[in-house]
């Protein structure tokens, strides 16, 4: 599937998404095999005229499936596939990581404080006409989400672990990422979060790069 020639992407976004499409190859092949699922399922949704909900699971939903959310939306944007949902919630409820909020900053996204306090929302947009990521810890079967015709997407093994069955999920898929947290506090903070921001984007782009 080729990019979508109308996107309007932020210009540092656009540069950014340029450069993850060209990154396939940095995608083992093992990888490869699990995320040609969540494609499968979602040409399987889409040619049956259905929308398609992909649900982003970790145990604290603060980092990765945030990035999870985020990049599977912007990826569907870029290659111009309509139709699809992201959602990401956790089974516990803590915060958005503000530094998961500062590294997708670093990409480009416009990103917008609505709330503050123990838990803030925030949303990210790829453009100031794109669509909307509400960023905000929650449980993964919270009344924003999708409760049944959805594929979840387990991101961490604890998440794995921790919800051995997701109620509602048509498929539940599970793609581990090294939560970096390790870094927090560290010198290495920022490098660390945008790592992994950056490696679930190169996958998420690869998902709907593949949908036939």
């Amino acid at each position: 599937m080729q990019p979508h020639p109308q996107n309007t992407f932020t210009p540092q976004l656009q540069t950014y998404c340029d450069s993850v499409i060209n990154e396939f190859d940095n995608i083992p092949a093992e990888r490869k095999e699990t995320l040609n699922t969540i494609s499968q399922y979602i040409a399987t949704q889409l040619k049956q005229n259905k929308s398609c909900n992909l649900t982003f699971i970790c145990v604290h939903n603060a980092r990765r499936s945030h990035f999870g959310q985020v990049w599977a939306n912007t990826a569907a944007q870029y290659y111009g596939i309509e139709g699809i949902k992201t959602f990401s919630g956790g089974v516990e409820v803590t915060e958005c990581n503000p530094r998961t909020v500062e590294s997708l900053k670093r990409t480009g996204f416009i990103i917008t404080t609505e709330t503050k306090g123990i838990n803030p929302h925030y949303t990210a947009k790829a453009c100031n006409d794109c669509e909307t990521n509400h960023l905000y810890s929650k449980l993964y079967n919270s009344l924003e989400n999708p409760r049944a015709n959805f594929a979840a997407i387990m991101v961490c093994g604890e998440g794995d672990e921790a919800c051995p069955l997701v109620a509602g999920a048509d498929e539940r898929i599970l793609i581990p990422y090294t939560d970096p947290k390790k870094a927090d506090g560290t010198p290495a903070e920022a490098e660390t979060y945008d790592q992994r921001s950056r490696q679930i984007a190169r996958e998420m782009f690869y998902v709907m790069a593949h949908i036939k």
